[in-house]
């Protein structure tokens, strides 16, 4: 058997991508037969241009073989982006021209990757599975300001997503908040394999007893439109004042934005940090007093479950979340000692904040219940077995 595995962002970057799928095709190798073959074909680290990491072109390990592109060196923006997975899709149909698979395998959250493997299956009437990590259509309809841009573009994108979703064998959600979002296709076959815990996380999720006198709140993460820090951190960072440190580690396209925007508020309590490999981002949270996260307030956001999630609840912090919909309903239900705000509404955030517990006890039950390895075993037997039935 010989599968072919496709992911835009695989182990060595530093993303939610690359994390999920590194994990996973390792749960999915060892599953598999020796005289089986994954070969998976990603991208060279290019998540942020702040941080460099070594990675091989061509690495092989036991029956899994990595092959990873070169992209032109390119920003976070639309067109800089669209450009970058243009190359990967070109290359990528080079290398498998030819060739023969029993399964053709993509994680996706731009929709592209899902739809370069659908036009890939479609060759030979390979058995198709998608992983569905954002819903990229709905999500674009809210940033796109251009109306008559807007209005072609969204056309063209949904013709691609019906050719790929249809095309699908078995499409498994990221979140179940994108379920409804499906009824309006032809497909039967879904699953809810979520994000989760990663291990290392869990060997050194022990936190120090704090004695600061300035309460540090930390985010991590990316910097742009999705998160809307821009909109938020300034506004907060001057209302509690000195005796609070916003820490942000991380970049993305709205960066220089955010450093404008505190600029203009004149904010002394604000930290930020280039992105850094999760040995030490786990020890920045540690010496955390709280960990935060934030979407802007589109209607998109509603469907999604931000995998940063998971790792804060691996450690003993109070999470503090600008979030609505299907996210604020997963943190209120599976997760303790969790500040839910709707996003921008600071207001809120500042007059609930001494609710939280400062080192509270660690959340076992959901460790558990929500480990990455378990759950991308059992996403693993999903592929295999959908495919053999």
């Amino acid at each position: 058997m010989k599968i072919l595995y496709l992911t835009f962002y695989y182990s060595p970057d530093l993303c939610a991508g690359s994390f999920r799928n590194s994990s996973l095709s390792n749960e999915l190798k060892n599953k598999i037969k020796k005289s089986d073959e994954i070969e998976l074909i990603t991208t060279l680290p290019n998540r942020y241009n702040s941080y460099n990491n070594y990675a091989k072109h061509i690495e092989k390990n036991d029956n899994l073989i990595i092959n990873r592109i070169k992209l032109p060196k390119h920003k976070s923006g639309l067109i800089d982006q669209s450009y970058a997975f243009l190359i990967f899709f070109i290359k990528v149909l080079r290398i498998t021209k030819g060739k023969k698979y029993d399964i053709v395998f993509a994680s996706s959250s731009r929709l592209f990757t899902a739809f370069l493997s659908a036009i890939i299956a479609s060759r030979n009437k390979t058995f198709l599975y998608l992983d569905i990590r954002d819903l990229f259509v709905d999500t674009i309809q809210d940033v796109l300001k251009n109306k008559i841009f807007k209005f072609f573009i969204i056309f063209f994108l949904k013709k691609i997503e019906k050719f790929t979703f249809e095309s699908a064998d078995h499409i498994n959600l990221i979140s179940e908040g994108f379920k409804d979002y499906f009824n309006k296709y032809n497909i039967s076959n879904l699953s809810f394999y979520s994000n989760g815990i990663d291990d290392i996380f869990l060997k050194r999720n022990k936190s120090k007893t704090l004695k600061n006198r300035v309460k540090v709140i930390t985010y991590a993460g990316n910097i742009g439109e999705g998160q809307g820090l821009h909109k938020i951190i300034p506004d907060l960072a001057t209302r509690l004042g000195k005796n609070f440190l916003f820490r942000i580690i991380g970049d993305g396209g709205l960066r220089i934005k955010l450093e404008n925007s505190l600029k203009k508020y004149n904010c002394n309590n604000v930290e930020l940090i280039n992105p850094v490999n999760r040995e030490k981002l786990i020890e920045y949270y540690k010496n955390s007093d709280y960990l935060f996260l934030h979407l802007n307030n589109h209607n998109a956001f509603k469907k999604v479950l931000p995998s940063k999630i998971f790792d804060y609840a691996a450690f003993n912090k109070p999470i503090i979340a600008g979030v609505s919909g299907f996210a604020s309903l997963f943190i209120k239900k599976h997760i303790k000692n969790a500040l839910v705000f709707n996003p921008l509404d600071s207001d809120f955030f500042v007059s609930n904040l001494n609710s939280l517990e400062i080192n509270g006890p660690l959340r076992t039950s959901f460790i558990k219940r929500f480990s990455r390895k378990e759950i991308n075993s059992k996403m693993a037997d999903s592929i295999l077995n959908n495919f053999i039935n």
